[in-house]
């Protein structure tokens, strides 16, 4: 993911998850570690679209809808993808054997985030630190790939051991599974719900 996504993601996290419409450009760069041209470039598009409103002391996020939208349609998640192999084994075998540091993303994510799933999936993303363990636990084989392997990036960690409710959202958006649409409704179906 670009810097510019991060900054998404941010805003994303503290609407949906955290409740919070109002910020700063400099709480922005300095949680995600980033200059503030960076997020000042983020920005623009959302002004445009009036996803957001600027003021001299804060910014207010007035649709996150519109941002998710627009993060969904930007995002390559497939650019991202730095190791992918076949495992035959359980999805669910799969998952308990992804090490301890990694972060679980799309199905997965939804799967852990409610405890059920809007249809059966066929497909394990991951994010790491690195590669070296998971190719330990899953060497690459030919065929067709099931498990799916991003670098994670630095601001991650916060956001807890599954992606956050808009990247598992953009994530599976990026995906092109018949049953993606079926996540994908479940998910707007939760996300309006929080923001009605």
């Amino acid at each position: 993911m670009n810097k510019v996504e991060l900054v998404y993601r941010e805003l994303l996290f503290q609407a949906l998850e955290k409740n919070n419409f109002l910020l700063t450009q400099k709480e922005l760069s300095s949680l995600l570690g980033m200059s503030l041209s960076t997020v000042n470039l983020a920005l623009k598009p959302l002004r445009r679209m009036n996803a957001i409103k600027v003021n001299p002391m804060n910014l207010k996020i007035t649709n996150p809808k519109k941002i998710l939208l627009y993060w969904a349609s930007v995002r390559n998640l497939a650019k991202d993808v730095v190791y992918q192999t076949r495992v035959d084994i359980s999805i669910s075998e799969i998952e308990k054997n992804i090490p301890a540091n990694c972060l679980f993303g799309a199905y997965s994510a939804y799967k852990f985030s409610f405890k059920e799933v809007p249809a059966d999936y066929s497909e394990v993303y991951v994010y790491a630190d690195s590669l070296d363990e998971i190719k330990k636990r899953f060497p690459s084989k030919s065929g067709q790939p099931n498990l799916f392997v991003i670098l994670k990036d630095a601001a991650m960690e916060r956001y807890g051991k599954i992606t956050s409710l808009a990247q598992t959202f953009v994530d599976i958006w990026n995906l092109g599974e018949w049953y993606s649409s079926d996540f994908i409704k479940a998910l707007e179906l939760r996300i309006n719900g929080i923001l009605e």
